[in-house]
């Protein structure tokens, strides 16, 4: 059975960075293509980013593009979300994702997710 575990999140004061890892045990993440999901309270949650099953290529939401950088240790079984310039409006929990689809870019590509780590920014 696949498992994913988040890790990093906190509290953090505006345009300070974290950076969030995500485990995968259970199979080779290698296996997957994966990507970061965040659900801020009261609304939908939302798509930031994902990376290919080789870490070569990634792909960002605009709304972080420029200030989030995912990357991938395959040998560590890991993905990590580096966050800068962080903002109030990125306070979420944020979650891991993996996919069996050759790219993450919406909710039904998922198919296992991580338990969530709350990030939140103080103004």
């Amino acid at each position: 059975q696949v498992q994913l575990v988040e890790s990093g999140g906190g509290l953090v004061e505006t345009g300070g960075s974290l950076r969030l890892s995500c485990t995968v045990s259970g199979r080779t993440a290698s296996t997957y293509a994966m990507g970061w999901f965040r659900q801020a309270p009261g609304k939908e949650r939302a798509f930031l980013g994902s990376i290919s099953r080789s870490g070569g290529r990634t792909y960002y939401a605009d709304s972080v593009r420029g200030r989030f950088t995912i990357s991938r240790d395959n040998a560590k079984n890991t993905m990590y979300l580096q966050m800068n310039s962080l903002k109030p409006e990125d306070t979420a929990v944020y979650y891991c994702t993996a996919s069996t689809e050759p790219q993450v870019r919406v909710i039904s590509d998922v198919a296992y997710w991580g338990q969530g780590t709350q990030v939140t920014v103080s103004s």
